[in-house]
């Protein structure tokens, strides 16, 4: 899950002008998973600053990924707002959000140790705690989605590329690879998947940051279904109804995207013929997150939705328990079985399909 690189000369600039200003951070606190942590603060702080914590894809790393989001860093530079840049430990450097450390407040995940990294960096520069947010592609996006299940009162908004719900990626191994879940067959409903993001922070009542949801129609990595159960994630969490946005607004933010309103608190933007090798939109982002002018989530009055066509359609199940795959098999560690689970039930000899919880069962 690699996301393609930039141009060589692009790479180049980052690598002399901007990699350096990177600070790496140590002694920051408790950090279970060993994660690795860098932070970029611009001379001219703002007092109270914002913070976003920007997660990598697989296989990258924190001066890598600012220097794939430039725009984010000279933002900083202008708005007085801090990036941290945490860096994952993981062979193969995805993050972890298929272990039940990870999907789970304080289980000494990677989740864990970024939030403990992020809790360091509001103390440290007297951040406005009604600003925190996150943003990540990819692999990051997954982790962003899961900061935002397992730590809901510390982060206000996130804005995820390419990403997939959180859960959706569990396999109950550290940072292991879920192919169900990344071909998009990970397929159920809204409220199912809610109870999957309620279940990372058991008997939280409290607010929950608000989404922003990119994907593209030609993903080759993260199948685009993965767009659709995101969706139903977050609309499941807000009471809104998944199918059924507010607003539907073509060439928005830009030609091939079309940006789907659910409400103030949940957008999704889809591309046409966007591939894994999706642009990040940091104007987009800062705006989605009150960081400067416009709006992401557009309130002005427009025709509402009365149907769902102009909602890109993939194949769904409207059940918790869609139709599985039989006459397939399973290879060890594969999930074998779970609520939503569409892939193959039947494992390959000697394994046996093992219960882990309602959701997820694996051939060990």
């Amino acid at each position: 899950m690699k996301f393609p690189t930039l141009t060589s000369a692009v790479l180049a600039f980052a690598s002399l002008s901007e990699a350096a200003s990177l600070q790496q951070v140590t002694n920051w606190g408790s950090n279970p998973s060993g994660i690795r942590a860098y932070i970029y603060v611009p001379d001219k702080l703002a007092a109270n600053p914002a913070l976003i914590v920007a997660s990598h894809y697989c296989g990258g790393s924190a001066s890598a990924f600012q220097g794939n989001t430039i725009a984010y860093r000279s933002a900083a530079d202008s708005l007085g707002f801090i990036v941290l840049y945490p860096e994952s430990p993981n062979s193969g450097g995805c993050w972890d959000v298929s272990s039940p450390a990870s999907l789970t407040r304080d289980g000494g995940g990677d989740s864990t140790s970024i939030a403990n990294l992020a809790k360091w960096a509001i103390t440290k520069y007297s951040v406005d705690t009604s600003r925190v947010f996150a943003i990540g592609l990819s692999s990051g996006a997954m982790m962003t989605n899961v900061l935002a299940a397992t730590y809901p009162d510390m982060f206000k908004a996130g804005s995820v590329y390419a990403g997939v719900s959180a859960g959706c990626f569990r396999t109950g191994t550290v940072a292991g690879w879920n192919s169900t879940c990344a071909n998009g067959q990970s397929i159920t409903t809204p409220q199912h998947w809610a109870d999957v993001a309620r279940a990372m922070y058991p008997g939280y009542a409290g607010a929950r940051p608000k989404m922003m949801i990119y994907h593209g129609s030609s993903d080759e990595i993260i199948n685009n279904q993965n767009f659709q159960e995101t969706l139903k994630q977050w609309s499941g969490i807000f009471g809104y109804t998944y199918g059924s946005p507010q607003q539907t607004l073509s060439n928005n933010p830009s030609s091939p995207y079309t940006k789907y309103v659910y409400g103030d608190n949940l957008v999704g933007v889809y591309g046409a013929g966007i591939t894994h090798n999706i642009n990040m939109n940091a104007q987009h982002d800062l705006a989605w997150f009150g960081l400067t002018g416009g709006n992401a989530a557009p309130t002005t009055t427009t025709t509402a939705r009365t149907s769902t066509t102009a909602v890109p359609t993939f194949v769904t199940s409207t059940t918790s328990s869609p139709p599985v795959q039989t006459g397939c098999v399973a290879q060890r560690w594969a999930q074998c079985g779970g609520q939503g689970f569409t892939g193959c039930t039947a494992c390959a000899s000697p394994y046996k399909c093992t219960f882990s919880n309602n959701w997820y069962s694996q051939c060990l």
